[in-house]
């Protein structure tokens, strides 16, 4: 299996999800995402939505999406469970993956590109400058809604480390380096992102 690797929170993610697995990838390529490698031929040709990461099957097969990625790998290296070892448990992490998706990370990524990423995403994507501090508020929003959720436990779910941790931690991470900090009055937000940060896979 191939990956295509470059900078940002989401080949982040999978690195992360990676490590935490053990698990290795057959080759590695570095996709220039600031020169815009991502956006034309022979990248395109490989994953026509033009983001990254993505890996290569040895069929020739090629997986796009952060959650898929991380799914191929659960299936095949099963242990340690970060999804879940029965329906029950995969249904409860990924519940709680799309809510950091849908209530903090879409927003915070797109109140980031819409503001002090527009340089670099004007010219890639539709931006909507005008709607980044209502973005950036939004994904604030959710962080608030967490906290209250993470009252007395350091996982997103209850008692496992899972891809949600993973995802948030990859996008809060990133949110600290342009401009969109934790609220440190955030009391168990910020002990979730401490102890999530001390994992050797973090450093991914």
């Amino acid at each position: 299996m191939k990956f295509y690797d470059s900078i940002g929170p989401n080949p982040k993610l999978v690195r992360m999800f990676a490590a935490e697995k053990g698990f290795t990838f057959d080759e590695v390529e570095e996709v220039d995402l600031q020169g815009g490698a991502n956006r034309e031929a022979p990248y395109l040709e490989k994953n026509p939505a033009g983001q990254v990461p993505c890996v290569q099957l040895d069929d020739g097969r090629v997986i796009a999406e952060t959650v898929a990625i991380c799914e191929l790998l659960e299936d095949s290296k099963p242990e340690p469970a970060l999804i879940g070892a029965n329906p029950a448990d995969r249904a409860e992490t990924r519940m709680w993956v799309r809510r950091v998706e849908w209530k903090i990370v879409q927003p915070m990524a797109d109140g980031f590109r819409f503001s002090e990423g527009l340089p670099l995403f004007k010219d890639r994507i539709r931006t909507l400058p005008e709607a980044a501090d209502g973005l950036k508020a939004i994904a604030r929003d959710g962080l608030g809604w967490l906290d209250g959720q993470l009252a007395g436990r350091d996982t997103i779910v209850p008692g496992r480390f899972t891809l949600a941790d993973v995802t948030l931690y990859a996008f809060t991470e990133f949110g600290g380096m342009v401009g969109q900090p934790l609220d440190p009055s955030l009391k168990n937000v910020t002990n979730w992102f401490e102890k999530t940060a001390a994992r050797d896979s973090a450093k991914a």
